[in-house]
């Protein structure tokens, strides 16, 4: 008998790039729970996406292991909704792809979870705040060419969310205790103060070279951005890490547990 499904949501973009890169992740967790990772399918705009755009039955192969989907809140399709549909009577985890527990995760997931009118859901925290992620953080801004002394300025999308923005102030704190350093707050979409505003003052005080460490998941419109915010190096963003891949099996382990105790009970 297989474990619950498990929904990998991402909040969706138009870049190919990012698209790509959700894809990798939810293969690269399939692979980490021991998954055949199954053919790519096609989002609803058309672009190539991981496993879980999938619909239909899974081939026989598949049909004892747990199943891996994606789904996206915004700008692509399938919705989560469609996607535990598609699944019938089959358990589902829930994993959110997000950084912060805004908006998406407190109103979009839920409702979508809702409106699937699926038996049997369980949802997991976000992602982030975590202290994995600020591991892997710290990483990417060595390889962008950060080194000590040299400020830091952590780059988020932003929220209008009061429970979104503290988590992003959690996760800077995170960064700063892995680099040994203190490091900025700025915003790139929603919010002040803004990445180039900051990274203009961290200048003014005195800081000879100015990095962004990428509060982002994927490449798209908002890690452009920060390409002309006027620092000297920008940190990919999260990406792929094993460390990453690490904390999403983690998350749906420990939820599918919970939901097999509680179908047991």
């Amino acid at each position: 008998m297989s474990g619950p499904a498990l929904v990998l949501v991402a909040h969706g973009t138009r870049s190919a790039k990012g698209v790509e890169m959700i894809a990798e992740l939810a293969e690269a967790v399939a692979r980490e729970l021991g998954v055949p990772v199954p053919a790519r399918g096609r989002t609803s705009e058309g672009s190539q996406t991981g496993a879980g755009a999938v619909f239909g039955a899974a081939p026989a192969s598949l049909r004892s292991a747990p199943l891996v989907r994606t789904a996206f809140v915004d700008v692509l399709g399938p919705a989560p909704a469609e996607v535990l549909g598609d699944l019938g009577s089959v358990p589902a985890v829930v994993v959110p792809a997000f950084l912060a527990s805004g908006y998406h995760v407190y109103q979009d997931v839920p409702r979508e979870v809702a409106a699937s009118a699926h038996p049997a859901v369980a949802v997991t925290p976000a992602m982030g705040p975590d202290p994995m992620l600020a591991m892997v953080m710290r990483v990417r801004l060595r390889a962008a060419g950060w080194r000590p002394g040299d400020a830091v300025v952590f780059a988020a999308a932003g929220s209008s969310d009061a429970r979104a923005r503290h988590d992003v102030r959690c996760a800077a704190a995170m960064l700063a205790e892995q680099i040994g350093a203190p490091v900025q707050v700025a915003y790139i979409a929603t919010g002040a103060p803004r990445v180039p505003e900051v990274v203009a003052s961290v200048r003014k005080s005195g800081a000879r070279r100015v990095f962004l460490a990428s509060y982002l998941l994927a490449h798209g419109l908002f890690h452009q951005r920060l390409h002309e915010a006027g620092a000297d190096g920008v940190a990919d963003p999260i990406g792929t890490h094993p460390a990453v891949v690490r904390l999403l099996a983690d998350r749906y382990r420990t939820a599918a547990g919970a939901l097999a105790t509680v179908r047991v009970a």
